[in-house]
């Protein structure tokens, strides 16, 4: 790589710093179904390839009560979404799940880290929840240190946890509990 594509390629990877964070709007389906169109999200989720527009749509108009929903977008575009579910069951109503995926051209330049930022305010400061819960598979390893560094541990190893890109993938089993 020459010294100047080496530039060009640390240029990409640069933080961006104008990311709006903001609740999701029923119109942001087209911008979260692009995201999971990319292979490398839906290689780290449980989405399947090939979303379509109507699917995405549903989704947003039936959220689950309780849940808050985020997407980051840079100059209008999409590039980002985390889900933060809470537990229904009432001895579980101090714990949610969350789930996130990014943009393929987006991912290492600080997206996961904003959406999580902000998820945890949510989590922490406003809905008081004491437990966060989240599964990611055991190869996705930038995704495992982003989540170390917010504060969740491995609690277990989910084996053969999801069918994959023709065969089965374990999964951690990671929380972060309030402090």
């Amino acid at each position: 790589m020459s010294s100047q594509q080496q530039s060009e390629h640390s240029q990409h990877l640069k933080k961006i710093d104008k990311v709006v964070i903001r609740a999701v709007e029923p119109d942001d389906f087209i911008g979260i179904k692009e995201i999971y169109e990319q292979p490398g999200a839906y290689y780290g989720t449980l989405q399947m390839p090939y979303p379509s527009a109507q699917t995405w749509q549903e989704r947003l108009a039936h959220t689950s009560p309780g849940a808050s929903n985020l997407v980051a977008c840079i100059d209008g575009r999409t590039v980002g979404n985390i889900g933060l579910y809470p537990d229904n069951n009432l001895r579980r109503r101090h714990v949610a799940y969350l789930g996130m995926g990014v943009h393929d051209e987006f991912v290492g330049r600080g997206i996961g880290q904003r959406l999580m930022d902000a998820v945890i305010d949510l989590a922490d400061n406003w809905i008081n929840l004491q437990r966060l819960e989240l599964t990611v598979y055991t190869d996705n390893e930038r995704a495992i240190r982003l989540y170390e560094r917010m504060g969740f541990v491995r609690e277990g190893v989910l084996r053969r946890y999801a069918f994959r890109d023709g065969e089965y993938v374990d999964a951690l089993s990671m929380a972060r509990l309030k402090a």
